[in-house]
């Protein structure tokens, strides 16, 4: 691809948009997509043709309403341009096929809102998000809604809550006599995987079942030595980058960043970010592209939060702004953050919705993936605070404490030698230990797992925003010293809300009593987090803000409830599976072994020592019994797990099925380093991370 000329080439977007539409066309559909103005329908006909005759000039044969239904994934329908016209065919996309389109819509979660009998759903054109040809297909962005107008997928709830935070933001800059037109929230979600050859990866069933490795002893090098963290690139890796930017360029994808993280075999992918609901497309977008060029390169692409025990596991970090359409970041302290009051009221709005909500906030990005790694010393710990750095930690401790804030002098950095630039330094420094940290002009949400829909987080912390920010425009409209009452809500609330705030080491022992003391949540497993979603404070605040109705939100409590149940299930019967009809039986395969070869000893002479084999037969013999008994208990604790009752089901799966998934793998783990790798029915941790040259 020839750079810049080829970027987006592949997408409907503004500048094909101005060629290809009429002038008064083209500006109508902006207005809905800028000024988030009613879509006129009339011009639904005018865009459909376009788009047709520019996707026809890109291959493309079919179209599909892409959509974000609630399994955590995209979906689609394609249906073919093609339409007779007397006894021959004609390309067309009417008005009507671009606006609204109707999958079956009874097989997708709802969390029990409908009955699976009641199939009708309906998917509506996003006009926010521009559409794209990919493989012989146009892709039209839309959400996703049932019959009887329950919302059935990610996006819908997405634009709901960025309407909310931008009909609050407006009432707080009118305050202060700022006019715009609209106020947007900006997300770039950061993107960790794990690449591995795709022939170690067809050996593995629960690599493929699952995600994740059920079973590995650790490997004898992992990350000790910090050597894979931004090293050099290998060069299957090096290629296989190469061609996935070439691919994300071309649908109009800012790839910007790609380096090694700290693991061997894993590697990160970090955009320029963009508008929310551009964002969230595009990095679904993104996580499909990785899997499948990967697979050109004969690699397979993991997106698991935790593919490999004992090494580190993969987030995405979510860096979360808001500004105007004028150009105006709210989150920006500007040179003298001690005299910005705005900025201020919004910093206290941010830190009073993530006290506020911090159960919600927790539960969005709580998965059965993302638990084993939240609290290891590889991300932050299941515990929500607020991290400001330094300047900005000064400037709310003065306020809170009724202090003088003195502002520090700006620094410059240097390694003290005369031939090295002398570097300006920010205000803050980075906290890779805390869930939720500004960086200078935005927050970073870094408890996202890594393949998470971002949506989930962003949906949440948008709707929890926008409810602080209205309590505060309720108070002050109608004041006529607009700065000082806004000075009076900032130390009001920043005392508040102060416990949030952590400015140090969240992997530090003294941090979880410390945050006990102060009354924050910790809860670890997706099974303790979700249920907080069927709190009334914390259904009502989606409701009051026009993002979910009590249904919706209940629901979709339930869904998250249901999907770790299941994806708990499915990875203790692939462990049943493994350890049965694989593992034990080649162990078995090995110590009959063992005991031939004694038995050939003694034939020959009875003096002959046999003490090693001895003591490997009795210790892989009662390994095996133990890893036998612990499956036979999987299996039966498994059988007694009420699926009728999903809060019932979630407890039980974290509390009894994991810890007895947890013994059978601490058995076989140890059998393992003790087998033959002549008999071990799977590639080992060695043999996956290190496979790829």
């Amino acid at each position: 691809m020839k750079l810049p000329e080829g970027f987006g080439e592949n997408v409907f977007n503004d500048s094909v948009q101005k060629e290809t539409l009429p002038s008064e066309v083209y500006k109508a559909l902006r207005a809905t997509i800028e000024s988030g103005k009613q879509l006129d329908t009339s011009i639904a006909g005018t865009v459909a043709s376009a788009m047709k005759k520019w996707a026809v000039s890109k291959g493309a044969t079919h179209y599909t309403h892409w959509f974000q239904p609630l399994t955590g994934l995209t979906a689609e329908k394609h249906d073919s341009f093609i339409e007779p016209e007397g006894d021959k065919a004609i390309m067309r996309l009417t008005g009507k096929s671009l606006i609204v389109g109707e999958p079956d819509a009874s097989s997708f979660p709802s969390g029990g809102s409908r009955a699976t009998y009641m199939a009708r759903g309906y998917t509506a054109w996003d006009p926010t998000s521009p559409a794209f040809v990919k493989e012989g297909t146009l892709y039209i962005p839309t959400v996703f809604v049932s019959y009887t107008g329950e919302t059935l997928d990610k996006k819908s709830p997405l634009l709901r809550s960025m309407k909310a935070i931008d009909k609050q933001a407006k009432r707080i800059l009118k305050c202060f006599n700022i006019n715009c037109k609209k106020v947007s929230c900006q997300a770039g979600p950061e993107q960790e995987y794990f690449l591995i050859s795709e022939e170690e990866y067809l050996k593995r069933k629960d690599l493929q079942l699952c995600g994740r490795t059920l079973f590995g002893a650790p490997v004898t090098r992992g990350q000790e030595l910090e050597d894979h963290y931004f090293g050099v690139l290998k060069t299957t890796v090096a290629d296989y980058m190469r061609d996935l930017d070439e691919e994300l360029w071309s649908y109009g994808i800012y790839s910007k960043t790609k380096h090694n993280e700290v693991a061997p075999a894993q590697h990160e992918m970090a955009p320029i970010y963009s508008t929310t609901n551009i964002a969230v497309d595009t990095n679904m977008l993104t996580m499909e592209l990785m899997k499948k060029v990967a697979k050109r390169h004969g690699l397979v692409c993991l997106l698991h939060e935790k593919p490999f025990r004992g090494i580190n596991g993969s987030g995405k970090h979510n860096n979360w702004s808001i500004s105007t359409d004028t150009g105006l970041n709210l989150l920006n302290p500007g040179d003298a953050p001690e005299s910005n009051t705005l900025f201020k009221l919004v910093l206290t709005a941010v830190i009073k919705a993530v006290d506020d909500y911090q159960g919600v906030l927790r539960a969005s990005v709580a998965s059965a993936g993302n638990d084993h790694r939240l609290g290891a010393d590889e991300a932050p710990p299941a515990i929500i605070s607020v991290y400001l750095g330094d300047q900005l930690g000064a400037l709310v401790d003065s306020i809170v404490k009724g202090e003088n804030y003195v502002t520090g002098a700006k620094a410059q950095g240097s390694i003290g030698v005369p031939e090295s630039p002398i570097f300006p330094k920010d205000a803050t420094d980075r906290n890779r230990t805390s869930p939720f940290a500004f960086t200078g002009n935005k927050f970073e949400f870094r408890m996202l797992g890594s393949q998470a829909n971002v949506a989930d987080a962003n949906i949440s912390l948008n709707t929890i925003v926008a409810d602080a920010f209205e309590q505060f425009a309720d108070e002050l409209e109608g004041k006529k010293d607009v700065e000082k009452a806004a000075e009076a809500i900032i130390k009001r609330e920043l005392k508040a809300h102060y416990r949030i705030i952590f400015n140090h080491d969240g992997y530090g022992p003294e941090w979880e009593p410390e945050a006990a003391k102060r009354g924050l949540l910790n809860n670890k497993n997706t099974a303790d987090a979700a249920p907080v979603l069927y709190e009334d404070k914390n259904v009502e605040v989606f409701v009051k803000q026009g993002v979910f109705t009590k249904a919706e939100a209940i629901a979709r409590a339930d869904i998250r409830l249901e999907n770790y149940t299941k994806i708990i299930n499915i990875e203790a019967l692939t462990m049943v599976e493994m350890a049965k009809r694989d593992i034990i039986p080649a162990v078995s395969d090995f110590i009959a072994d063992l005991c031939q070869n004694v038995a050939a000893k003694q034939a020959v002479c009875e003096s002959i020592p046999f003490e090693t084999e001895k003591k490997l037969i009795t210790r892989l013999s009662e390994l095996n019994d133990t890893a036998s008994a612990a499956v036979e208990k999987l299996e039966k604790d498994l059988k007694e797990v009420n699926r009728a009752d999903v809060k019932a089901a979630s407890q039980a799966m974290a509390h009894k099925v994991i810890p007895d998934m947890e013994e059978v793998r601490k058995a076989v783990d140890e059998m393992e380093t003790l087998t033959s790798s002549d008999f071990w029915p799977y590639p080992t941790y060695f043999d996956i991370l290190y496979s790829v040259k």
